[in-house]
């Protein structure tokens, strides 16, 4: 589920021109006496859930029509701008985290969500933080998160004796006992390339680097990014590299998704977006966090991913900010609930159970463990690529893990 942005294309521009949305509302006519607004979204894939949600809020609220308008999720961040710029932004939005989305607030774009009725209330300060300015004003109101972990097969683990590993040491023997049972272990591959970096290595990053506290020590300079923690997690990518399938380097994320459907491989390092798509798989399965180095405390990503925010420039406000005081209430996050895509994951502060086994099963992992967002997200997105090519490289052999962490330190220096 690719997230990281783009820089602006003729392809968006061509999104703009062929699919405009209008801050005043659909060009449709409304009916009589009703206001229609428009949502942008990244999430296309969502079309159907995100209906019924907007539906039941229309049914409460018979006067405000929300219609959702979704661009591909690659051309999202240049798409919005260039409509944002142009003054066809949609009512409301999908909002980023951290600097992509501030940058749009500092844009005078995304209104100022800090007043809106349970914003400020009925979230936890770290669910809050990623759509937070430094001077404490809110631009988005947090929707949804996703979560990190390993599936596995139920069905082949109880077949052959296995149990779920509660170390690293124990991930890689296990990935071992796999193999000379003639197994594929991992389903995952490198030819997409994002899913390398930000499912498995900031996955599993934090097992190595501490929490959230320790991240700000690597974000400000006080820890390096090629100390020995850096240099252990980049070694336990190297390690993990023999058990990907053959020819890992050309197989695509939906190729990943396909050899554990099709139990052509026994575990697949993903995202909990994913669990639909094995819905029907032909075999049980589970989920386990990835386990932490033997002696240090096992973490889980658990990333901030969707807020919903208002343009500035609607023509309604007042109707805008009804709706995220709902979403921002019990009520409705228990509805979005409902809604969502599973996988995707309500960041109020109230507890939410879910109907789906496998999606209690992702929330019940960060169970007693601390959670954080994905590592380059909050200050160091510049790390993006670099970090990126140097897991690839890592992987097939072309950077040592030593030589991998010294290059995101000198990365890093650059933009401290």
């Amino acid at each position: 589920m690719k997230k990281f942005f783009i820089p602006v294309s003729l392809i968006a521009l061509a999104a703009v021109l062929v699919l405009p949305v209008y801050a005043g509302g659909s060009k449709e006519p409304a009916a009589p006496g009703k206001v229609v607004l428009t949502m942008g979204s990244w999430r296309a894939d969502d079309v159907a859930q995100v209906n019924a949600l907007l539906a039941e809020y229309g049914r409460m609220n018979p006067g405000v029509e929300i219609r959702f308008q979704p661009t591909n999720p690659p051309d999202y961040n240049a798409t919005l701008r260039l409509q944002l710029d142009s003054g066809t932004g949609p009512d409301l939005m999908y909002a980023r985290s951290y600097a992509t989305g501030q940058e749009l607030f500092n844009a005078g774009y995304f209104g100022d969500c800090t007043g809106i009725p349970g914003v400020t209330e009925n979230f936890t300060e770290s669910n809050l933080a990623p759509w937070r300015m430094s001077d404490g004003r809110m631009f988005a109101v947090p929707f949804a998160a996703v979560s990190h972990a390993v599936y596995y097969n139920k069905t082949i683990f109880q077949k052959e004796g296995l149990s779920i590993p509660q170390t690293y040491e124990d991930f890689l023997a296990l990935c071992g006992t796999l193999a000379s049972k003639g197994y594929t272990p991992l389903a995952n591959g490198v030819a997409d390339e994002w899913d390398i970096l930000e499912v498995i290595f900031l996955g599993m990053l934090p097992n190595f680097t501490g929490g959230a506290a320790d991240r700000v020590r690597y974000e400000d300079g006080t820890k390096q990014l090629n100390d020995a923690n850096f240099v252990a997690a980049f070694q336990a990518m190297a390690d993990a590299a023999k058990y990907l399938p053959r020819g890992f380097e050309a197989v695509t994320y939906n190729d990943s998704q396909a050899l554990f459907n099709t139990q052509q491989a026994v575990m697949f390092m993903d995202g909990s977006w994913t669990a639909g798509v094995y819905a029907d798989a032909p075999f049980e399965w589970g989920l386990f966090a990835m386990p932490a180095p033997r002696g240090r405390e096992t973490r889980i990503t658990f990333h901030p991913d969707m807020a919903i925010t208002y343009n500035t420039k609607t023509k309604y406000p007042n109707e805008c900010r009804d709706f995220l005081a709902w979403l921002a209430s019990r009520e409705g996050a228990s509805t979005a609930s409902t809604s969502l895509p599973l996988g995707f994951f309500p960041m109020i502060n109230f507890p939410i159970q879910l109907a789906d086994p496998h999606a209690n099963e992702f929330l019940a992992l960060n169970t007693g463990k601390e959670t954080d967002a994905r590592f380059v997200w909050p200050k160091l997105m510049d790390l993006y690529a670099p970090m990126n090519q140097a897991v690839i490289q890592v992987l097939k052999g072309e950077l040592t893990p030593r030589q991998a962490a010294d290059a995101m330190e000198a990365e890093a220096a650059k933009v401290r």
